[in-house]
């Protein structure tokens, strides 16, 4: 990351022996993206070696490059002089901050039916791939409670009416033919213990107020009520049945993107929760159910977007009994690029420290519309990279990536909201291909159970560690999108959302663009249109650029879809609405091949500066790079 290409880390292990034989090569192939992918049968995948420690005063280095080094291995001396041309590496064991979690990913039911597509010698090498010590030692496995929009069909575990005993609770076949197998067989694999959290996405129809498991909708009634016991209960019932299969939860999260289901496409599975919502839900019903229950099961906040922190974190842990049943807070990294992780995820450490910050979501290749899989693309693998190195100073103790493993089309998915993945399949060749992005994510494996260390001396006292630098810019920086800003807009009020109100500083997504709250090609803008701002993007921005003079590189920008048939006045000379296409990865490699992306605007408000929100997370963003304000 500070060498263009390179991802490569020094790093000091713990068991003495020297390099072990058996590691086996990458099989690489170029489908023209920028880098190579590493082919995987029935009979030959990649592996590594089991971790050894070199002789003392020797180090490992594990090197993955854009040009094609996977995870390889080397080893060098350490010197005795402080004045050496090259790298200093300086640890401060002295002062220590979070425990490291771990790294892991989710098996949706897409996944699962992905990796069941190959033969079992297949399925066992990408099993191992993840989870043995020949393969990246995943040890975090995110589950979705029945279904999520990565599955082939939307279903519930009880579908019969009013049953408020849940007497006709049951698994699907999705958890007892394909999950629970995968995991048992994941668990055998792994000589680390894997700690498995569940997420629900919907509950069922019956319970929610617009009857259906799709599209928008809240729990019916209030906290306290027989809906809110009852799927408090729902949550226990789950746990009980996965327990009978001999598989254990080590956390639940209390809803996968409670906010989501305010503008969620129609047909996307969800519930909707507020803030204060969520706090009662866990204070009266879903805490004291896992605390009566035989589980040891923890109960994760939020698990949505950092922009809602700290302010989501004020609302539920500032309640005394809503905070002894949460142990900590979930993080998707979606809309990172909004709020600086100081802002968000610092502040909350700092108001709450005793509950821990895990991200449990993310993926790339998300609304890319045509494109959503781009095999062998760095750039992506870079964009974790980052996310990693960035979030994790700042007190974040894990990371889970999306779906462990997708199709060619980043599916199956019935809501078509098709994205990428580390490991992707191909079901009729028998064959699985591990892209850049899975290479990155095997260069976290050393860091579990770790502690993370403060910056070295000559990046500056301060006590809370600050980000590490990168090629272009400190995450702290962000163009001028500075801390004052990022409170104002946690700390909007959220009610106002429905309304459209002026108020609310941030994501909409139009009706005919991403998620369908606002239809505003059907009204007036309440605020006026000279409240508006347009951001306008290169004629070919680059969506996965590493570091570049454009900055957050290509992508939708602002937070405010509107349709390209809207008309609006009074805008700025030199600014005009329109629809972008933005190349993925390399455009010299993709030739004529694009995304259409529309133009997008968002409210300008004193305290707000304009604000670029790349689909791609940004690599690293320039300083002042595709920031402007309307009116000056």
């Amino acid at each position: 990351m500070w060498a263009v290409g390179i991802l490569g880390w020094l790093l000091l292990l713990l068991l003495p022996a020297p390099q072990v034989a058996g590691a086996r090569p990458c099989i690489p192939k170029d489908f023209g993206h920028g880098s190579l992918v590493c082919v995987c049968n029935a009979t030959y995948c990649d592996t590594l070696d089991p971790l050894v420690l070199p002789a003392p005063g020797s180090y490992v280095k594990y090197e993955s490059s854009k040009a094609g080094k996977r995870l390889e291995r080397s080893e060098g001396k350490f010197q005795r002089s402080l004045h050496s041309p090259g790298l200093l590496l300086t640890l401060n064991i002295s002062t220590l901050y979070q425990h490291v979690k771990g790294f892991g990913g989710s098996l949706s039911d897409a996944a699962a039916m992905n990796i069941l597509k190959l033969s079992q010698p297949a399925q066992d090498n990408l099993l191992r791939s993840y989870f043995s010590e020949s393969g990246i030692e995943y040890n975090l496995i995110r589950v979705p409670m029945a279904c999520s929009d990565f599955s082939v069909r939307p279903y519930s575990y009880d579908d019969v009416p009013n049953d408020y005993e849940l007497k006709h609770f049951r698994l699907v076949d999705e958890d007892v033919k394909m999950k629970i197998p995968l995991l048992r067989r994941a668990l055998a694999m792994s000589k680390r213990s894997l700690l498995l959290f569940a997420s629900p996405w919907t509950a069922p129809a019956w319970m929610k107020s617009n009857g259906d498991v799709r599209g928008k909708g809240t729990l019916k009634g209030k906290a306290g009520d027989k809906y809110h016991k009852t799927w408090a209960n729902y949550f226990i019932k789950f746990l009980d049945e996965y327990a009978k299969h001999n598989v254990t939860f080590w956390a639940v999260t209390a809803q996968n993107e409670p906010l989501a289901g305010l503008f969620t496409p129609p047909q996307a599975p969800t519930i909707a929760f507020t803030a204060a919502q969520q706090r009662d839900f866990i204070a009266q019903d879903l805490g004291p159910a896992l605390a009566r229950s035989p589980h040891r099961t923890r109960l994760l906040m939020l698990d949505d977007q950092r922009i809602h922190l700290p302010h989501w974190a004020k609302v539920v842990l500032g309640n005394a009994t809503a905070a002894r049943y949460v142990a900590g807070l979930a993080v998707h990294w979606y809309l990172d690029a909004i709020v600086p992780p100081g802002c968000s995820l610092e502040a909350t450490h700092k108001l709450f420290p005793d509950h821990f910050l895990l991200y449990t979501e993310a993926c790339t290749g998300f609304f890319m519309f045509r494109f959503a899989v781009s095999l062998g693309c760095w750039e992506r693998g870079d964009h974790y990279s980052y996310s990693i190195l960035t979030v994790m100073n700042h007190f974040v103790s894990g990371w889970t990536d999306w779906n462990l493993v997708l199709d060619l089309h980043g599916g199956p998915n019935w809501v078509k909201n098709f994205v990428d993945s580390p490991v992707i399949v191909d079901g009729s060749k028998d064959v699985f291909y591990k892209q850049p992005m899975f290479y990155h994510l095997g260069h976290f494996r050393w860091v579990r159970g770790a502690q993370v260390l403060p910056p070295a001396p000559d990046q500056g006292q301060n006590p809370s560690p600050g980000p590490l630098p990168t090629a272009s810019s400190s995450p702290r920086a962000l163009g001028g999108w500075g801390c004052a800003a990022a409170a104002a807009a946690s700390s909007a009020s959220w009610s106002t959302w429905p309304s459209c109100a002026p108020t609310v500083p941030l994501s909409w997504w139009s009706s005919t663009g991403l998620a369908g709250m606002c239809h505003l090609e059907s009204r007036t803008l309440p605020w006026g249109s000279s409240r508006l701002w347009l951001q306008p993007t290169p004629s070919r921005p680059t969506c996965g650029a590493s570091s570049d003079s454009q900055g957050s590189a290509g992508g939708l920008r602002g937070a405010l879809g509107v349709n390209p048939s809207s008309t609006l006045s009074s805008i700025p000379q030199g600014w005009k609405q329109m629809v972008t296409h933005c190349w993925e990865c390399s455009p010299c490699t993709r030739g004529s091949v694009c995304s259409w992306h529309r133009g997008l605007l968002l409210p300008s408000l004193p305290s707000l500066p304009a604000l670029p929100i790349p689909l791609e997370v940004p690599f690293a963003p320039s300083p002042g790079a595709h920031f402007h304000t309307w009116p000056p």
